[in-house]
């Protein structure tokens, strides 16, 4: 655990139990610890059809599942689930990052976490994404509100896991940790947009598995 001393965090008024929706292990791991410090009841729920490829996602996943081991965190793997992710963003595959089809993926995951809180006994969801300064907090819990809004039992926690230094924390834990470093946001298309900006400026493209916090690269490349 992180040496700093962290404020109590509370859950909304009535709550008690958190159903954290992780995308990584280097985004969730301040909101685990932070939760964790505030002695938050929560388990960790895994549905990322959006990742792309299959090698890239089992990455992230066992890296998200190790940390959740070392803190004793029960860790739900939900399905892979992608084809069912490409039906759901058809027709979106050239729009921007932080655009309709990021509102689409967002709805799919938070959907699928949602209805499996509502059937576990879970009285609140929230979600890691929110952290990374990459992405737009309100369409995060834009997302987040109307997904919870199906169920009367449920809420989503909006809290703002950047404020506070959370973003900077997030950066420590993952070297402390050394996480795998992602360099895109997950799916095909993001990988599309990002390999192509980086072609455009005489960089390399993307290599899957190659880059951890606090480690040089290794040696040993795949590239797509």
């Amino acid at each position: 655990m992180s040496e700093f001393v962290r404020p109590k965090l509370e859950l909304p008024t009535g709550r008690r139990k958190v159903l954290l929706h992780s995308c990584c292990a280097p985004c969730s791991g301040e909101v685990m610890e932070a939760m964790q410090a505030s002695g938050i009841d929560y388990s960790i729920f895994f549905y990322n059809p959006n990742i792309h490829p299959v090698k890239e996602y089992e990455i992230r996943k066992q890296e998200n599942i190790r940390f959740a081991e070392q803190h004793g965190i029960e860790f739900i793997d939900a399905d892979y689930d992608m084809d069912n992710w490409f039906e759901r963003v058809k027709g979106l595959e050239n729009e921007p990052e932080r655009g309709e089809r990021c509102t689409v993926c967002f709805d799919m995951r938070f959907e699928r976490t949602a209805l499996y809180a509502h059937e576990h006994g879970f009285d609140t969801i929230t979600s890691s994404l929110g952290i990374s300064r990459w992405k737009d907090m309100n369409q995060i819990n834009g997302c987040g509100e109307r997904a919870a809004a199906r169920y009367d039992d449920l809420v989503y926690w909006t809290y703002n896991w950047r404020k506070g230094g959370g973003s900077q924390r997030m950066i420590e834990i993952s070297k402390r940790e050394n996480f795998y470093q992602q360099e895109y946001c997950g799916c095909v298309y993001s990988l599309r947009d990002t390999n192509r900006h980086r072609r455009s400026q005489g960089r390399d493209r993307i290599h899957i598995g190659v880059k951890f916090y606090g480690k040089d690269e290794l040696v040993d490349k795949t590239t797509l």
